[in-house]
Order: structure tokens, then C-alpha cells, then sequence
């Protein structure tokens, strides 16, 4: 039987962590800095000692050697552990009222708690054998080891990850071609007038870039596109997104349709046990400023367990709602998101990026229809813009800003709100 939301949980004395990322690792951290005394047992799947992931793609050549998250973060987490077992599976759970048993494949782990911080895993179609993937160090090794000056690159899906290792790909002498099924680059989070403004990127460093075609077949030697043409390549990536690494939850907690574990704000399982939480890649939490927000990105895993972890140690506890954040650099052009734009939000440009404006950079705001509500903000290349709306996004709602101020880039974002 599981617990509910409205059962009495006394604060744990023993904690499970599942995964070894940064998600695993600040959870650690959180656990010890707010005061917790009681056993902590860490299962990774990886081997390795955690480590930070943007720079698997953002610095895929110029760093070999993985960033050690004790020497970002100033912390090494494993040390702050009871036991640490990596390179071990959970390949199940059971949930009791007041414990948890995390099934392994070297055994079980019993604790009073658990938090599920196991991550994602790729997306590699059926029959993309031959490609290669980039989501963890030894991919990175893989990679990098097929990518030599004049070689031949054909990276599948014009997201965060593909846009980023085309462009050190080029700068490396790579020869690159992008394919990208919907319209634009980064067409998905971002809407495909919006990622139409990063396409000429591509051009301007000798990136062929192909859009609104899919991939029909992937060989050793190149792809097939569905328009009949054929892309021969040295080495294929497939960066088509990636889904949260759940199987081992799946007989214990309802998972949505794609697979991640929909969580409060608070990063307890909506309407289950309160002696679990998610954080990072598995969680889907829900938000009172921005609905529900889809975990996947570093900031997330970065800040989400602090506030899960005070909230099972302190059920009575408000939690802190952190905005969605959402960095990149491609081509030489640095990104930052805030907030979490909706499908049929209006926009509005600050800045041009085909004109004079773009060599200062230029930025895009979301409305909620026909309001002054701001949903998300999308700056490139303007660090103010980018601190401005780190602090539009931190009141108990929608920031209301003035669509017209807002519009001059003239004018500081702050004073438009």
C-alpha cells in the first residue's frame, strides 16, 4: 500500500539516491548542507564519479578529459555518502508506507526514503544501429575519436545538442550537414519563426543544413533522406532527443506517456508516497508561475534537489519555484532561456536579428495571448537581457511587462515591467 499526500512522515533516517549525475549529486550535497545526519546510499549506473554533461557537447574537442562536478561545484558528493555503488542498475522498486527497496542488479537497498535522480537516455530510432549518440562520456570518447579535419559529419536534429556539436564540429575542420524533420533548428522549444532567425548560422560557418526532411535510413556510410537524396558521412549522430530513465520505477509509480514521473512542486509523486521524490530528467513538476515543466535540462538538476530535499526532510516546508532556464552556445552566439513559452503565445522581437541589430544581439519575448503576462524570454548575445529576466522570473506569478517598452532595445527589459 502507498502512502498519500495526506499520511503523517516522520523526516527519514536513512535516504536512497538513485544516480550518479548532477541531479544524484546535488541531492547529496542538499541532504548533508540542511542538516541531515542519518544514511545515505548513492547507486550510479555509470562507473565513473559524477561529472557535468553541457561540456560532452559544447566543448566535445578542446576538453577530452571529463569536468569532475567536485571541482565545478567545489563539493565532492560521494564523499558525503555511507556507500556509494556505481556502475550498478535499479532495475526495480517497492514502496512501502513508510520505506522504500530499490531492486538492483547486484542486490536490493532498503532506506526510509528515495530520491529517483536516474536521468535520460538517448533516443536512437529503430534501425539507427549505425549511428552514434551523445549523452555520456564514453559517447563523447566515441565521437570525438571519428571527428579529424576533413572528415565527414552528418548530425541528425537541429536541437541544442546537434546545433552544438555542428558548430565545434565546422570549427574543427569537420565537414558538416545537419538534418533537421520539422522546418528550422530548434523549431520544438522554441517555435519555428524563432528558430528560423538561427539558420543563416549554419551557412556563415560552412554548415549544410537541410530542413523539413526526415531521415529514411541510416548506414555505415551516410544517410538516406525520405526526398530520395543520399548524405554520405564518416560518422552519423543521431541528436533526436533523449527520455527519462524510469523502466526501473514502471511497477511502482504511474509514469506519463513519455515515461517521466509527474511530480509537485515540491517534487513528490502527485498524489503518492511523500517519502519519494524526483528530480532532474524524471521529473515532470508542476509549477504555479509555468505549468508544468518538463525536467531534461541542467538548471534543473542543478537547483531542483535542494528544494526536494527540504521538503522531505521538512514536509511543512514552502517550496521555492524555480523558473525553467535553458542555456547554449552555437556558432559563436550565446543563449539563455528563461520562463516556458506556450504554443499559442504571441511574440514579440527586441532587436533584429537579420539586421543591424544582430551584431548586438537580439531578443525574444512570449506573451500570453492578447496579456501583458510574460511567459519566457530568449536572449542572444545580451547578457543584460539575460539578468533581467533571471529576475522577472522570481516572483509568486507572471511578471507583466509593457509589450511596447519591452519591444526597444533601447530601453533596460527591467523598466519595461
Amino acid at each position: 500500500m502507498l502512502s498519500s499526500p495526506r499520511d503523517p512522515v516522520s523526516p527519514p533516517r536513512s535516504v536512497v539516491v538513485v544516480g550518479g549525475g548532477l541531479a544524484g549529486a546535488q541531492t547529496l550535497t542538499a541532504l548533508r548542507a540542511q542538516g541531515f545526519d542519518g544514511r545515505v546510499t548513492l547507486i550510479g549506473a555509470e562507473l565513473l564519479a559524477p561529472y557535468d554533461r553541457p561540456p560532452l557537447s559544447k566543448h566535445l574537442l578542446d576538453r577530452p578529459a571529463p569536468t569532475w562536478l567536485a571541482d565545478e561545484l567545489g563539493v565532492d558528493a560521494l564523499a558525503l555518502a555511507d556507500e556509494v555503488r556505481l556502475g550498478v542498475n535499479a532495475v526495480g522498486l517497492r514502496v512501502g508506507a513508510r520505506d522504500v527497496e530499490v531492486l538492483t542488479d547486484d542486490g536490493s537497498v532498503s532506506a526510509d526514503a528515495l530520491v529517483a535522480a536516474s536521468g535520460s537516455h538517448p533516443v536512437r530510432p529503430r534501425g539507427w544501429d549505425d549511428a552514434v549518440t551523445l549523452h555520456a562520456a564514453p559517447d563523447a570518447d566515441r565521437l570525438r575519436s571519428l571527428l579529424r579535419p576533413g572528415a565527414r559529419l552528418v548530425v541528425v536534429g537541429a536541437g541544442w545538442i546537434g546545433a552544438e556539436v555542428a558548430g565545434v564540429a565546422a570549427a574543427a575542420g569537420v565537414h558538416v550537414q545537419v538534418v533537421e524533420a520539422l522546418p528550422a533548428p530548434l523549431a520544438g522549444p522554441l517555435g519555428a519563426a524563432v528558430g528560423a532567425a538561427t539558420a543563416p548560422w549554419y551557412a556563415e560557418h560552412g554548415v549544410e543544413l537541410h530542413t523539413g526532411v526526415q531521415v529514411a535510413r541510416v548506414r555505415t556510410d551516410g544517410v538516406d533522406l525520405a526526398d530520395g537524396r543520399t548524405l554520405p558521412a564518416d560518422a552519423v549522430l543521431a541528436a533526436v532527443g533523449a527520455r527519462p530513465s524510469t523502466g526501473w520505477l514502471a511497477d511502482a509509480l504511474p509514469l506519463e506517456p513519455d515515461r517521466a514521473l509527474l511530480v509537485d512542486a515540491a517534487f513528490a509523486p502527485e498524489g503518492g508516497p511523500r517519502h519519494v521524490r524526483a528530480v532532474g530528467d524524471v521529473a515532470r513538476r508542476r509549477s504555479a508561475r509555468h505549468g508544468l515543466v518538463p525536467g531534461g535540462h541542467w538548471d534543473g538538476a542543478l537547483r531542483g534537489p535542494e528544494v526536494a530535499v527540504r521538503g522531505l526532510l521538512d514536509p511543512g516546508a514552502t517550496p521555492e519555484d524555480h523558473a525553467p532556464y535553458v542555456f547554449s552556445t552555437q556558432f559563436g552566439h550565446e543563449l539563455a532561456m528563461y520562463g516556458q513559452r506556450g504554443h499559442d503565445d504571441d511574440l514579440v522581437l527586441r532587436g533584429d536579428p537579420a539586421g543591424s541589430d544582430g551584431a548586438t544581439g537580439w531578443t525574444v519575448l512570449w506573451f500570453r495571448r492578447g496579456s501583458s503576462e510574460l511567459t519566457a524570454v530568449l536572449s542572444v548575445d545580451r547578457p543584460r537581457d539575460v539578468g533581467a529576466a533571471r529576475r522577472l522570473f522570481t516572483g509568486a506569478g507572471l511578471p507583466r511587462v509593457d509589450r511596447a517598452q519591452a519591444a526597444d532595445p533601447a530601453i533596460p527589459l527591467r523598466s519595461a515591467a
